[in-house]
């Protein structure tokens, strides 16, 4: 069964998404939309992916299109192993490096990823990635890359490793201790509690962020916010998306609309911050269009 509903050709936005793409977008993202539509393999989604992977096992050169550095970053990682999720394949030939690589920058005292490497300072990247420090765990990306593991461990027995239980570890001890305030550390914890409902441990975590996310504010219900807001969506961009249950019908559906009306003549959907480049904000563009797409589907909108 897959992942997500195969991609109607069909529908107008899809037809229009489709011409924007094939316009605009970098080809990795030109072979996703052409797997969730039935017209390509996800295997050619990870052979495209594979140009990203530097020799050290991570991944770097704009994967991330607000991060410019051919060096290979943890949120490089995440970002790649969102895409293996999409496709619902783990290539040992990506996953192998990728563990080397994460085993070797795992931090040696807690365990767990820094936000970015100081190396991304060298090239250009968007002001909140610069980093002055490297040595101190971060919960993101580490939660998502911990989750995006977890859901990988039964394709490759090599996953089952110290530093792995380390970095779980670790995502324990910061979303049962630390501030969980802001989008980026909260949907962080979020995706690490999607992959633990076994653990005993689950239930003061689940009350931590249950607790959070019905505080008023931190899930934006205003669909026409402007700026760099966190909405509906943005939390629970599929149908089977934790935060739901947070959201009335009522509302969720004011959100799928407004979506749709975001549609841009051109096909495509816009980004909601300030772009590094026009190859930066097409790379994006594309990118989004397709979680877009991915996310009216889920909702049965297309």
């Amino acid at each position: 069964m897959r992942k997500y509903p195969m991609l109607d050709m069909s529908h107008p936005i899809v037809q229009q998404a489709s011409d924007f793409i094939f316009k605009n977008a970098r080809l990795l993202d030109r072979l996703r939309f052409a797997h969730l539509s039935g017209q390509g393999s996800p295997e050619a989604v990870m052979q495209a992916l594979a140009a990203y992977q530097n020799k050290d096992g991570g991944f770097g050169h704009a994967l991330e299109p607000d991060i410019r550095s051919p060096y290979s970053q943890p949120q490089g990682a995440e970002f790649a192993l969102h895409l293996m999720d999409e496709t619902e394949i783990f290539p040992e030939s990506l996953m192998t490096g990728l563990g080397q690589f994460l085993e070797r920058h795992s931090n040696p005292h807690t365990g767990g990823w820094p936000y970015a490497f100081r190396s991304i300072n060298e090239h250009p990247h968007t002001p909140w990635w610069t980093t002055e420090s490297d040595d101190t765990a971060s919960i993101n990306p580490t939660g998502s890359i911990a989750a995006l593991l977890l859901k990988s461990r039964d394709w490759h027995p090599f996953l089952k490793e110290k530093w792995l239980n380390r970095a779980i570890q670790y995502t324990w001890d910061t979303v049962e201790s630390a501030d969980l305030t802001g989008f980026h550390n909260c949907i962080h914890a979020v995706h690490f509690l999607e992959q633990q409902t076994d653990d005993p441990r689950a239930a003061a975590l689940k009350a931590r962020v249950d607790q959070h996310l019905s505080k008023p504010g931190v899930i934006e219900l205003d669909p026409r916010a402007g700026g760099y807001v966190q909405k509906v969506l943005d939390w629970a961009p599929e149908s089977t998306s934790y935060a739901v249950q947070f959201v009335p019908e009522q509302i969720l559906s004011l959100h799928l609309d407004h979506l749709i009306s975001e549609q841009q003549d051109d096909g495509g959907w816009p980004i909601s911050w300030e772009p590094l480049s026009s190859a930066a904000e097409n790379e994006w563009r594309g990118h989004l269009t397709i979680e877009r797409l991915k996310t009216l589907s889920s909702y049965g909108r297309i």
